[in-house]
Order: C-alpha cells, then structure tokens, then sequence
C-alpha cells in the first residue's frame, strides 16, 4: 500500500531550460512565500513542480525524463503531489495528459493563476518585483518581455508564449530597486527579444529609454543585454551603452546564420551584408564591446557551400563569444514543412568544426588578456579557487576568471580588480591585484 511521505506541505519547484523559465519559477516562489508556503529549488519537497522546456528536442527529451522521474517517486510513496508547467505544458498538454497521466495537473506558461489556486494560494497582483532569487543573490535576470512577434521559420517559441508582450518601464524599474534593496549587483535583460521591446506598449522601441531609468537605481553596478535581434535593431541603444558605465560592453546577438540561402528560408529579415554592416557599426561604436552569438547548423537545405560561407564569416568576424547548435525539426513550424535532409551526423560534425574554430579564435583572443587588469565579478568559491567574470562574461554560457583561493582570500558577490597571468582557449587565470 502507498505510504504518505513524512515531509508535508513542502513544495519543490525543478526548473529545467532557460533563464526565461528560471525567472518564472523564482516568481512562483515569491508568490507561494507571501502565501505562507514552504517552498523550496530543486531540493526535497511532497509536492514537485516541473517547470518544463519544449524548445528543441533534447530539451523535450530532458523534461519528458524529469516528470517520468517525478512520477516514479510519487509510486514509491516519497512524494504525493506532480505538477508540470511550462513550455513543454504549454505545447502539448493534450498529448501529455494522455501519455503520462499519472501527473496531478498540467499547466501552460501563462496559468500561473490557476497553478497558485490548486496549490491554495491566492495570485498577489502588488506583489511587483517580489521574488526568491536561485541564481547567487548578486546577480539577477530581469525579463523585461514575454512571448514574441517574430517569424523565424525554426523557432516554436511564439507557439509557447505567445505573441510580444513589453513590460512598463515603471514596473520594471520597481523590480530593479527590489532586487537592489536585497543585494543584487548585476542585472541581466532577457526576452525572447529584446530590440522589440516597447512597440506594443510605446509604438516606437524602447530599449535605450529602459536602460536610461534602470542605470539610476542604486546598487546596480552591472546590466548585461541578453538576446538581442538583428533586425531593425534599435542604433540609438549603442549610445547609451557607450555613455554608461554601468552597463557592459557586452551584446548577445543570436544570428543563426550567415549564408543568404539559409537566412531567407529561416525568415530571419535580414542578409549578409544587412548582418556585416551591423556588426561593424556596433564595434565602430563601441570599441571594446564582447559580442556574443549563437548559431545553428543543419538546417533543412543547407548545403556544404552555405555552410562553407559560415566557416569563413565565423573566422573573419572573430566573436568574442560564441555557440552552435544542430537544427531540430519542430513541429507547426514553418520549417517543419520543409524536409529536413541534413543527416544528424552531418549536423553534430559541422557544430564540432565551427566550434573547433571558435576555441582558436577564443584562445587567441584570451592570450590578448594576459597582463591586462579587470574589473571582476566574484561569483562562487570553488574547491580551491574563487569563480568569477569580466564585464565579457555572463555566468553559466561564457568564460571565467580562476583566482587561487589558497592564497587570496575574496568576498563572493564583490568586485575586484584583477590582473590577468595566464589563459586557456576559454578561461582565464588571474591574482587580485594590489
């Protein structure tokens, strides 16, 4: 006979994807904390929520196994309660409900609402900027946007979260100096896209005005742009980068894609030379600015040749920050119409050589490092050395700086210069200096 588990009323959330759903989830549990609830991440809890992703397959895959995982606890008696949200909910409700129907409830990414009443809490509508941070309490991501408008060909992400959604400034300032007041130093945007933001609530971009209120909050000494289209990208945002100290030159501009070919079928509105003259223009602009990238290869009639044209801008246009990914065949998407004729091991070989690559060019930009001095981010101890960034760095997808814990003593979530000794083709290695 099922046994009752000992640990009541102890709600875990998991979070799986991005940092969009890590957001979400730190939301939840604010609302769940001013409900008196016991709540807890990733940790042990009788009733577990997953917060799905359904972006691509693997990441299908990962949240299928995870509630899979949940369910058999909850047979075995060590858990009462299964509810999956998210992504992954949101696309295929239906066809989970049918496949694993043994999860108590399922939930899309906008039934927060109904998610609080079946766990008893009430939706607090004041509660603006209130969350329980996962992330290190010194920095934040603040998600100044939901859903998105664009009409990329691959992306499912508009079928998830709908259509763009900006945030006021107002409110958003509000959750700045909320996250400021409990010690958070670094602020990093994200949205499906950020170069959006503002045409629904404002008619006209709004990004630069958003960052011109968030650089007066005290106690926000980083902000870091995550996300950012290339098309129609707002110039007068590079301005104010530029003229503000507190935020990063740093830019994560995902642009999947290079050859003409590929770009016109992915619906990315932009080309080429479109894509050239804009990357010159913001390095023009800002001189020491750390772009990052991502791309994707193996999209359905990509051919050696685009993929060759790929190669070569990759190596000319030397990314301070880059990642590669295989394309994945989603379904109602306007690709998915398409077949998709590049093998997966043709796919997983031409990620490998772009990163290949990328490590080349990433070593050869770190060894231009060595010497120099850095404003540094402490993040973490680990083991015997101390974790932390550049204004180049986001955490968890970029580089590192590795300090020798055993001879220096560092205060986790402070700044601190630090002189660069010696790097690797991804990290660097450095000494607080005096």
């Amino acid at each position: 006979m099922r046994t009752k588990s000992t640990k009541k009323n102890t709600i875990n959330i998991i979070t799986l994807g991005c940092s969009k759903n890590i957001y979400d989830s730190e939301v939840l549990m604010g609302q769940l904390k001013a409900n008196n609830k016991n709540v807890v991440h990733e940790k042990e809890g009788n009733i577990v929520i997953v917060n799905t992703c359904g972006f691509i397959e693997n990441a299908k895959e990962e949240s299928v196994t995870t509630i899979l995982e949940q369910i058999k606890k909850k047979e075995k008696g060590l858990i009462d309660k299964v509810y999956v949200t998210g992504c992954l909910s949101e696309r295929y409700k239906s066809d989970l409900i049918k496949e694993i129907p043994e999860v108590d409830q399922y939930f899309g990414t906008s039934d927060l609402p109904n998610l609080l009443k079946v766990l008893e809490a009430d939706y607090r509508h004041e509660l603006v900027g209130e969350r329980v941070l996962t992330t290190p309490k010194h920095y934040a991501y603040l998600k100044i946007s939901e859903g998105c408008d664009r009409p990329c060909s691959f992306c499912a992400i508009p079928l998830m979260r709908g259509k763009h959604r900006s945030k006021p400034i107002e409110k958003l300032v509000i959750q700045a100096k909320e996250l400021a007041k409990n010690g958070v130093k670094e602020l990093i945007l994200i949205a499906q896209d950020l170069t959006y933001y503002g045409l629904d609530l404002y008619k006209e971009r709004r990004l630069a005005s958003l960052l011109e209120n968030l650089v007066k909050v005290d106690g926000i000494r980083w902000i870091r742009l995550h996300y950012a289209f290339p098309s129609g990208f707002p110039l007068n945002v590079l301005k104010v980068i530029r003229e503000n100290e507190k935020i990063c030159n740093y830019l994560d501009i995902p642009l999947q894609h290079i050859s003409d070919n590929v770009l016109k079928s992915m619906r990315r509105g932009t080309n080429m030379s479109k894509t050239n003259d804009l990357i010159k223009t913001i390095r023009e602009q800002i001189p020491n600015i750390s772009l990052r990238t991502t791309l994707i290869v193996g999209y359905p009639g990509e051919t050696e040749k685009d993929f060759e044209i790929l190669k070569n801008w990759v190596r000319s246009s030397k990314f301070e920050r880059l990642g590669c990914f295989t394309y994945s065949h989603e379904e109602n998407t306007h690709a998915y119409h398409l077949i998709d004729d590049v093998p997966e091991m043709i796919k997983q070989d031409r990620v490998n050589q772009i990163m290949e690559i990328q490590s080349e060019l990433s070593w050869q930009l770190n060894q231009k490092c060595i010497g120099k001095k850095y404003n540094c981010l402490i993040d973490r101890k680990d083991g015997d050395f101390y974790i932390a960034r550049t204004f180049m760095d986001s955490p968890d997808v970029d580089n590192e700086v590795h300090i020798d814990g055993t001879k220096n003593y560092l205060k986790t979530g402070s700044f601190k210069i630090i002189k660069i000794i010696d790097a690797t083709d991804h990290d660097l290695i450095g000494i607080p200096s005096s």
